[in-house]
């Protein structure tokens, strides 16, 4: 293991992959800005834990071959547009939990290449689509704990190849129809505790490869029969601790690959077990903790829980908040002649 010429003094460089690639180690060495001197062969950079405040203009221009960047945990709060000009081979770039609000306008054209970029835990309030230009190759975007309250139309359209997008733990209140225009690759996204009350119709339409759409504590109490329409290759959909109080009967149409549905924590108090027909793969189910009313209006959730060889999770979880006399009792224990209505 050779030392690199251009090492940071505080810094520990090593070139391990060959003669013309030096990994450079600067994590959590105090370093008060991006360093000015590196290796030229440098294709590793850690930086994280430092405290660093802003990205000048080119500050790669003297590491043209850098294909990973870490500058996690550090204090960030600026990024000039041009900061990142001439890393066109970068692959990783971290800026997770820094104090960043605003991401510049074409700030990241230059990154032809890259395949993943970490935005989590910073103070981002708005997206436009002009600061995702040029990332045509781009496949995993993390932009948890920020301060988003809206996704307008065409937020992400220049990212083409996405994958996955975790929007979780912001404060989405509304979304646009169009938000995730563009998006035709993407199979993962995330959506766990926002804001949201509701959800347009359509939105998802432009998502026809989408395996996993997670809507986990929301305060959603409505769904529409179009809510998840162009959804035809999902296979997991939650939506535990939100406020549904009703599912439409044709909610799931075209759905045809859903395998797991998790619908716990919600206010439901009956559901027609009809609209599970059009999911023929389905096997696992989450009901629990719903105020589920047993009466007549259930009886064929409770003829269907009967007889299917869906995987109810957990077992005997799903129980009875009324009447009275049937309180606590698991559903998967009734008989059609004890649900009764009373006039």
């Amino acid at each position: 293991m050779q030392a690199a010429e251009g090492c940071p003094d505080v810094c520990k460089c090593s070139r391990k992959s060959g003669p013309e690639k030096s990994e450079v180690n600067c994590h959590k060495r105090g370093l008060q800005a991006f360093p000015s001197q590196l290796p030229s062969d440098a294709w590793i950079l850690k930086l994280g834990e430092n405290g660093i405040t802003e990205l000048k203009a080119n500050a790669l221009r003297s590491i043209q071959h850098i294909e990973s960047i870490n500058l996690e945990q550090n204090i960030i709060k600026s990024i000039h547009p041009k900061a990142f000009s001439g890393a066109n081979r970068l692959t990783l770039l971290n800026l997770y939990g820094n104090h960043i609000t605003n991401l510049p306008p074409r700030g990241f054209q230059d990154l032809l290449n890259l395949r993943f970029l970490m935005l989590g835990q910073n103070q981002i309030a708005a997206l436009k689509p002009e600061m995702f230009a040029g990332m045509r190759n781009l496949s995993d975007l993390d932009l948890p704990l920020n301060a988003l309250t809206t996704l307008p139309s065409n937020a992400f359209k220049p990212l083409i190849a996405l994958k996955v997008l975790d929007l979780s733990m912001n404060r989405i209140q509304k979304i646009s129809p169009k938000a995730f225009t563009g998006l035709r690759k993407l199979m993962f996204l995330n959506l766990d505790s926002n804001s949201l009350k509701s959800v347009p119709n359509g939105a998802f339409r432009t998502l026809p490869s989408l395996e996993m759409l997670v809507l986990d504590n929301n305060l959603l109490s409505t769904l529409s029969a179009s809510t998840f329409d162009g959804l035809g290759n999902l296979q997991e959909l939650y939506l535990r601790n939100n406020e549904l109080e009703q599912i439409p009967l044709d909610v799931f149409k075209n759905m045809a690959k859903l395998s797991q549905l998790a619908l716990s924590g919600n206010r439901l108090k009956t559901l027609d077990a009809n609209m599970f027909a059009p999911v023929p793969d389905l096997k696992k189910l989450h009901l629990h903790d719903n105020a589920w009313q047993c009466d007549c209006h259930i009886i064929s959730l409770v003829q269907w829980i009967g007889q299917t060889k869906v995987t109810l999770w957990p077992r005997d979880s799903v129980r009875c908040t009324g009447p009275t006399e049937l309180q606590t009792k698991s559903l998967s224990s009734l008989q059609a002649n004890q649900l009764i209505c009373r006039a």
